[in-house]
């Protein structure tokens, strides 16, 4: 989680080991997506030169694109949960969504309003998911959230054993999803989410900013 400094240029790159657990921005979502290598997401230029050459156009590869389209409706509602932090508080949203695919718990950041180090909103909101569910384990569950989980919330969403993590906004100095720490990726890791970040970056970035524009006034 940011603290006390605006996120900065997005880091784009793909992270981890040769296997399938990636960081992966939007533009990745463009790239070769299966693991033969040999099928793409094609628009609609690939497919017209492949008729004018006589074929017919290779088959679309869509679940990547299906997924980053759904992660991007996801995080609509980590942005409005973001929107309605409290004042003093820097606007980060957190939604945990369940084995239906429906939200089932929100938060913001509360640290200033609670006076609490640990109520950031992915904590508050993986607490509130637990509950819900009668469990800790949250491995059917996506945590979404606007801005790149620091190490405690990295490790608080390993902890809960969450099965993906989607987040917005990149944080070089405190991210822990690939920026300054990979710590969803630690070596010797019991257990390893996957990860999609960059996900409506600019609307994310734009809270941020607009919140340490206002504090400089």
């Amino acid at each position: 989680m940011l603290d006390d400094a605006a996120a900065g240029a997005s880091p784009r790159r793909v992270l981890g080991d040769a296997g399938a657990r990636r960081v992966l921005d939007d533009a990745g979502a463009r790239r070769v997506l299966d693991d033969a290598g040999a099928r793409r997401v094609l628009d609609d230029a690939d497919a017209a030169a492949c008729v004018a050459a006589g074929g017919a156009p290779p088959p679309r590869v869509l679940p990547e694109q299906s997924a980053l389209t759904r992660a991007r409706s996801r995080m609509e509602h980590a942005l409005a949960a973001a929107r309605d932090t409290p004042a003093g508080d820097i606007p980060v949203g957190a939604v945990v969504f369940g084995p239906s695919g429906t939200p089932i718990a929100a938060a913001t950041n509360r640290r200033q309003a609670d006076n609490d180090p640990t109520a950031h909103a992915e904590v508050l909101a993986l607490r509130a998911a637990a509950e819900k569910l009668g469990r800790w384990r949250l491995e059917d569950c996506e945590l979404v959230v606007t801005l790149e989980p620091c190490v405690m919330c990295a490790g608080a969403a390993v902890a809960a054993r969450v099965g993906s993590i989607v987040f917005g906004a990149w944080e070089p100095k405190t991210g822990a999803c690939g920026s300054y720490v990979d710590a969803v990726r630690a070596p010797g890791a019991l257990y390893v989410p996957e990860v999609r970040g960059g996900v409506a970056e600019h609307e994310s970035q734009r809270l941020i900013h607009s919140f340490f524009s206002d504090l400089r006034r």
